[in-house]
């Protein structure tokens, strides 16, 4: 990683390789009223003991109102979890031909950033640095980090696969790439809310065997804004997106 932020929102390695190393990807009751002048009130009356009155009409006066109740048999939290599961799956579908986010055009990302936004909303983790769902190793799936895509070089030059590991106990998190480098960083996690870290890389290991102290420069933020048992979705200081699946919760950050 460099000093953008970017990656460090996804605690990548990109793009500080290159201080390292030249190949290494190091970063949402309808109810008709009626209406006032819709009402009318006692007539002069005709005798002493008898007035007329008139009832506002609901068909002639108000010709497009109806009275309509909207009654949901089901708890207002199943209603909600059903929402998450929709739109999650729109998520993914979206996602699927995209290559992590490569081959994104702008439309793309709009999109996808559009749908993912509606899934935040939804969010079923208010504090998500409270949850064990946090915890295990993630892989990402898509971003629009392009420290981390690396589209400028050959895809055979380009990290297969990218993971991040988390743990909320010892607020340790990892990065980690696979083939063809296999570069690693680990970091510490400083808590700024119940759903934001500042992050604090210390060691990089080049191919997963140099280790190589991180630079002062080597920080950043992330925003945890979707959390499940299998998907994660977090934004980074610099305004990137981050989707990411659960592979293995029982993964341990080395300390």
């Amino acid at each position: 990683m460099a000093s953008s932020s970017n990656s460090l929102a996804i605690l990548t390695t990109s793009q500080l390789s290159t201080n390292y190393s030249s190949s290494s990807l190091v970063s949402k009751l309808h109810h008709s009223h009626y209406p006032l002048t819709n009402l009318n009130f006692p007539s002069k009356p005709t005798n002493q003991n008898s007035y007329s009155f008139k009832l506002p009409s609901t068909t002639s006066s108000v010709p497009h109102q109806k009275w309509r109740a909207k009654v949901s048999f089901f708890p207002a939290f199943l209603s909600k979890g059903k929402d998450a599961k929709v739109i999650k799956e729109e998520l993914l579908q979206a996602i699927a031909p995209l290559d992590r986010g490569a081959d994104a055009t702008p439309e793309d990302q709009q999109r996808v950033d559009q749908i993912a936004r509606k899934l935040e909303a939804v969010n079923p983790t208010k504090e998500p640095l409270k949850s064990d769902l946090l915890n295990g190793k993630w892989e990402l799936i898509y971003t629009t980090s392009q420290s981390i895509l690396q589209n400028q070089r050959p895809k055979f030059l380009r990290s297969s696969k990218n993971f991040q590991a988390i743990n909320t106990d010892t607020l340790r998190a990892q990065n980690m790439e696979s083939w063809p480098f296999f570069n690693q960083v680990t970091a510490d996690l400083t808590p700024l809310n119940s759903n934001k870290v500042a992050v604090k890389f210390d060691y990089f290991k080049i191919a997963g065997l140099i280790p190589v102290k991180a630079p002062e420069r080597a920080r950043g933020e992330l925003e945890i804004t979707y959390l499940d048992e299998d998907l994660r979705i977090s934004r980074g200081d610099k305004g990137n997106l981050f989707i990411l699946k659960m592979v293995d919760p029982s993964f341990r950050v080395p300390g």
